[in-house]
């Protein structure tokens, strides 16, 4: 199974992490032995926590400071193309599945980094070395007995590191046989990367694999002209020249889709998976927070499903515990009483069965039904007229014959959602010369004339993802609001003006 999808969980909003980002597998229990994965996920599943909307601290511990990528000069017209200066991603790892000591097993084990990290400080090394730790379970989750093998149909995923503070960085992976012959157990290659792009670092990763068909020393020198080339901004190209021995010198390009707030989704996956009316209802369950558990065979159709939910929520961004794949080993996080995103393998189902409070969805093509839990309310969370209007506008992507195409219909259907509900919130954040803007709440929803719209708003306006947006809002400088969502909520005045102009 090949699975792909095209890039971001990143929205537009909080794109850069804080320089010294303490990633939540840090902070050693005393007494917990490091060298297992057992510890390392110990860590992990203890530290998923609900990030109430405060503001972070970004500052870090000056000896663990880490240098960013250098900015872009803003007068330096030439290099506009490009997005902040900022780097393709951290590394690349290749996972390989190794015998155990005792020959009993096989488990993952990291045999090939790009780049090194020399000349760390001793806590930016311990970070990293927990990081890279993470990596292999997410790579290979599935916590089974692996075996050599001879068949192994190559398979694309991709999860979320989120960092204390909140910050997000992705996990991009490939699975697949390595060359050789005879029996052999798969490995996976593994690239860490701030930017969300899923469908950039997919055609990455054929450059990779044909180049480790030939030799692993082939590898270096491609990913160190991606490191030396900065990224494109949205709908531009950048190109990347890399010899292959017998081929010659060869132009990679990649382009970074125009709609960059949508290039790490694929909703196409989403709706093969559900109905138009079971995507409403898992919208809606997602836009109060709940605990939503996905369930499917494929590792790719998890990891796409649960990024595309997620990008229904734009312009807000889900703020909670967010796993496309959970590793076996961290199950236990599906009794997390705090709100969640988790995608689960199918036969792990037995071990979340039991949980209630929660809308568990089959992704499965041989499912008996989808909700195998649900609370049973989610049919009436959103006002009647707009469920109707999501699902008159989700039908017109029959017409759509592109990825892009499709996305955007999707992503516009329930974009027009968020502005006709909560769109006036400008007019109500009241600002003064010495002070930041302050929201005024109680207005806002009044001013809401239909009654099952008020009631629905009246709930949103209580999730971390509004009052989050909401704070970035007052934080601001008076006047007028930048991006797509504050463009399409002028269209939708300007148009209803218009309207109410003809009728008088």
């Amino acid at each position: 199974m090949e699975a792909e999808m095209s890039g971001a969980v990143t929205r537009g909003r909080k794109e850069s992490g804080p320089t010294n980002p303490k990633s939540r597998w840090n902070t050693v229990p005393p007494g917990e032995e490091e060298d297992g994965r057992q510890g390392a996920l110990k860590r992990i599943s203890a530290m998923w926590s609900d990030f109430r909307g405060r503001k972070r601290d970004k500052g870090g511990d000056a000896e663990c400071a880490e240098p960013q990528a250098a900015a872009v000069a803003a007068g330096n017209t030439s290099m506009q193309r490009y997005a902040s200066g900022q780097y393709f991603f951290e590394y690349l790892v290749v996972v390989s599945l190794k015998k155990t000591k005792d020959g009993s097993s096989y488990e993952p084990q990291i045999t090939y980094q790009f780049p090194k990290r020399d000349g760390m400080a001793r806590c930016q090394r311990e970070e990293e070395e927990k990081t890279l730790k993470a990596i292999t379970l997410f790579c290979f989750p599935e916590g089974i007995n692996w075996a050599p093998l001879t068949e192994y149909h190559s398979e694309t995923f991709s999860f979320v590191l989120t960092e204390i503070d909140g910050s997000r960085r992705n996990g991009y992976c490939r699975r697949l046989l390595p060359g050789g012959k005879g029996a052999r157990p798969p490995e996976a290659y593994c690239i860490i990367s701030s930017v969300a792009c899923f469908g950039l670092f997919s055609k990455i990763f054929d450059e990779v694999e044909k180049r480790r068909q030939i030799s692993m020393a082939m590898i270096y020198p491609f990913m160190q002209k991606l490191r030396e080339a900065s990224f494109p901004a949205p709908g531009n190209t950048v190109e990347i020249k890399s010899f292959i021995p017998e081929s010659g010198t060869e132009i990679i390009s990649l382009t970074r889709p125009l709609d960059s707030w949508l290039e790490h989704v694929n909703f196409a996956t989403l709706f093969n998976c559900l109905t138009d009316n079971e995507v409403l209802l898992v919208f809606a369950a997602a836009v109060l927070e709940r605990r939503i558990i996905f369930i499917a065979d494929e590792l790719g159709i998890l990891s796409q499903v649960i990024h595309a939910v997620a990008a229904l929520l734009y312009p807000f961004t889900w703020q909670h515990t967010f796993i496309s794949i959970v590793p076996k080993i961290l199950i236990d996080v599906v009794m997390a009483p705090t709100p969640y995103l988790l995608g689960v393998q199918k036969r792990l189902l037995d071990e979340v069965y039991d949980q209630t409070d929660l809308l568990l969805v089959d992704l499965s093509e041989d499912k008996e039904k989808t909700f195998i839990v649900s609370i049973g309310d989610e049919s009436s969370i959103l006002p009647p007229k707009l469920q109707t209007e999501i699902l008159e506008a989700l039908s017109h992507r029959e017409n759509a014959s592109t990825t892009e195409e499709l996305n955007r219909v999707v992503s516009e259907a329930f974009l027009l959602f968020f502005v006709k509900t909560v769109g006036h919130y400008a007019s109500y954040v009241k600002y003064s010369c010495k002070t930041q803007g302050v929201f005024e709440k109680r207005r806002f929803y009044k001013a809401i004339e239909s009654k099952t719209t008020r009631h629905f708003v009246k709930k949103f306006i209580q999730t971390q993802m509004f009052d989050l947006f909401i704070q970035e809002v007052e934080q601001q400088q008076a006047g007028p609001q930048q991006g797509i969502f504050y463009r399409k909520v002028l269209e939708y005045q300007a148009k209803k003006k218009k309207e109410k102009t003809k009728k008088h």
